[in-house]
This record gives structure tokens, C-alpha cells and sequence, in this order.
């Protein structure tokens, strides 16, 4: 463990060295006050991708287990819907989502909060793969599992809910976890409709200061800084779930 993060910490300084040489090189009159005179507004946007990143993952992850279970489910009616919301949403580049999202759907229903927007976009977004992740974990299960449940008299529902789902959702907690990370990264595209998450405070930091450098440097740590954790314990759960240390 002490290697691995010697590595790391060789890396990481090896990495910052050679951006510094490379900026370094350039012709540009450096000033590290404009992100510090506008950290209220950083602190600002990253509440907001906060808030809106783990609104979206909440609501994604009720609309997935949903769509997932319906991909499954002996209704013929059901797996059509689903699957045809899945490719809808997966088959779409999420910045389009998000401009048919504020400028059409919003408009038909009088919706001018563009933060609820953008929630919902990103939650409809997730949804879609974290469906494809939970009809991966309960095919995932072995086929006993299904005749045991059976065997004593469960209903299809019966079986899913008390024996199948269960073992399945622990195996798609790593890859929900990830999905997170994706959508904290995601979260960025909303500044196209003027929501005020941390992508959008570096567009003003820079639109008011023309110092752009200081503006999205600061921009990519602050990301850093909130995906990495999620990062590592994305990996940790994975390794638990491979050794089969999950029970």
C-alpha cells in the first residue's frame, strides 16, 4: 500500500512539474488572484454540482432500478417501453438531451428553472444506464436461484423482490458508483443552459477577467477533487465484489 501511494505521489509531482514547464514557456503575464478573489463563486458552483449531481444520481437510480426491472419482466409491453427509453437516452449525445430538454420540453410545460431542468435531464440520462446495469445484475444471477425461489411457491414478483434483486443490487453498486463519477463530470454541460454549477462560475470568472488560464486550472482541480474520492471507492468495491468478500 505505502508503494502504491509513493507511486502516485511520484507521479502526481512528476505531472505537475512538466505542466509547469510547459506553461512556464509560454508568454503570459500570470495572476493567481483572480481565482482567489472569486473563490465564493467557485465554492458557489460547486455546491451546485453537488447538489444537482447527487439529486440526478438519487432520481436516476429509482428511475434505472425501474426500467431495469421492466427490461426483465415477462411483460412483452414492459421490456418494449424500457428498451426503447434505454436506446432513446444512450443513443442521444447528452448535450442535445439537455437543449431539448430546456428549449422544448420545458417550454411546452412553462418550466423556466433551468437548475429543475437540468435535474431532470441528467436523472433521465443516468437512469438509462444504471437500467442497463440492473438488467445486467439479474441476468447475472444464477439460474437456481430463479427455481429455488420458485420451488416454494413464490410469484415471479415474489422471487425478484425477496431473493433475485437483493443478491443483484449488491453487484450493481460498483458500477453505480461510477456512474456518479460520470455525472459529477456530466454536470458541466448544464453551464450551456446558464445553470450556475461550477463550469459556468469558471465561464464568469473568465468572461469578467479574460484570464483564462486561472480560470479553468483551477477548474479541473476542483473536479479532481470531487470525482477522485468516488474514483477510489468505486475501485474498492469492485476488488470487495471480485474477491467475493461481498455478502
Amino acid at each position: 500500500m505505502r508503494t502504491r501511494l509513493l507511486v502516485r505521489a511520484l507521479l502526481g509531482a512528476t505531472l505537475v512539474l512538466v505542466l509547469w514547464q510547459m506553461l512556464g514557456g509560454i508568454e503570459y503575464v500570470w495572476n493567481w488572484e483572480v481565482p482567489w478573489r472569486y473563490r465564493s463563486l467557485y465554492l458557489q458552483g460547486m455546491a451546485y454540482t453537488v447538489v444537482v449531481s447527487v439529486t440526478a444520481i438519487c432520481l436516476g437510480l429509482a428511475v434505472g432500478i425501474a426500467a431495469g426491472l421492466a427490461r426483465v419482466w415477462p411483460n412483452v409491453l414492459l421490456q418494449e417501453l424500457a428498451g426503447l427509453y434505454v436506446a432513446c437516452f444512450r443513443g442521444t449525445p447528452l448535450l442535445v438531451q439537455i437543449y431539448i430538454f430546456y428549449f422544448c420540453l420545458a417550454a411546452v410545460l412553462r418550466l423556466q428553472n433551468a437548475l429543475v431542468v437540468g435535474t431532470v435531464c441528467l436523472a433521465c440520462f443516468s437512469g438509462a444506464y444504471i437500467a442497463e446495469m440492473v438488467r445486467a445484475g439479474v441476468e447475472s444471477i444464477d439460474a437456481g436461484q430463479w427455481e429455488a425461489a420458485r420451488s416454494t411457491g413464490m410469484r415471479y414478483s415474489q422471487a425478484m423482490r425477496h431473493v433475485i434483486f437483493p443478491q443483484a443490487f449488491r453487484r450493481i453498486i460498483p458500477p453505480v458508483t461510477g456512474q456518479f463519477v460520470s455525472l459529477i463530470k456530466d454536470s458541466s454541460l448544464l453551464s450551456v443552459i446558464a445553470v450556475r454549477e461550477l463550469t459556468k462560475a469558471a465561464e464568469v470568472v473568465n468572461a469578467t477577467t479574460y484570464k483564462t488560464f486561472e480560470a479553468y486550472l483551477p477548474l479541473a482541480v476542483l473536479y479532481l477533487l470531487l470525482t477522485y474520492p468516488f474514483s477510489l471507492l468505486a475501485q474498492r468495491l469492485e476488488r470487495r465484489m471480485t474477491n467475493g468478500r461481498w455478502r
